[in-house]
């Protein structure tokens, strides 16, 4: 079984910034794209941002490009989310997920397999 636990969620003012933390349990940490994606109240879950298997490649919702960033540490079998310029809109609990094999990237939850507890944010105004 597959565990994904989040950390570095919390409480900022707008501007400010933060690093989620994604730890895997599985040794096979390296052979899967991962991704993040976010829930607000009320709202569906939406994707974040993507990063293919060896980092090589990675991919953003419109909302994150240009202020989030996605990146990955295989040998320590972390990825990361950094965000920067935080609006009070990206206020939700954000979600790492592992997709299904073979997968490069995907913005689609129904290609992920395992997702994590989730971590609070929230962008105080």
């Amino acid at each position: 079984q597959v565990q994904l636990v989040e950390s570095g969620g919390g409480l900022v003012q707008a501007g400010g910034s933060l690093r989620l933390s994604c730890a895997a349990s599985a040794r096979t940490f390296s052979n899967y794209a991962m991704g993040w994606f976010r829930q607000a109240p009320g709202k569906e879950r939406e994707f974040v941002a993507a990063i293919s298997w060896n980092g090589g490649r990675t991919y953003y919702a419109d909302s994150a490009r240009g202020r989030f960033a996605i990146s990955r540490d295989n040998a320590k079998n972390t990825m990361y989310l950094q965000m920067n310029s935080l609006k009070p809109e990206d206020t939700a609990v954000y979600f790492c997920a592992r997709y299904k094999p073979l997968l490069i990237l995907s913005i689609s939850y129904e290609s992920v397999t395992y997702w994590g507890q989730g971590t609070q944010v929230t962008v105080s105004s």
